[in-house]
């Protein structure tokens, strides 16, 4: 059985587990109206990608 020779420290621990913590969702404004969306998304309010069109909106299609 695999025993380890001497006791690994706090510090040589902890720089181990420097890469395990959790980033922060990446988010962009909008071109078209301003809200916040994914990178490489369609925008979920006004249905924009790439400055232009590609799904009508939630609120349009609700409101015809």
């Amino acid at each position: 059985m695999a025993v380890p020779k001497k006791k690994t420290s706090k510090s040589r621990r902890n720089m181990r587990r420097s890469h395990h913590a959790l980033k922060a969702s990446a988010y962009n404004e909008c071109t078209n109206c301003g809200e916040l969306k994914r990178p490489h998304h369609v925008c979920g309010s006004c249905g924009h990608y790439d400055g232009r069109e590609v799904t009508q909106a939630a609120a349009a299609t609700a409101a015809a």
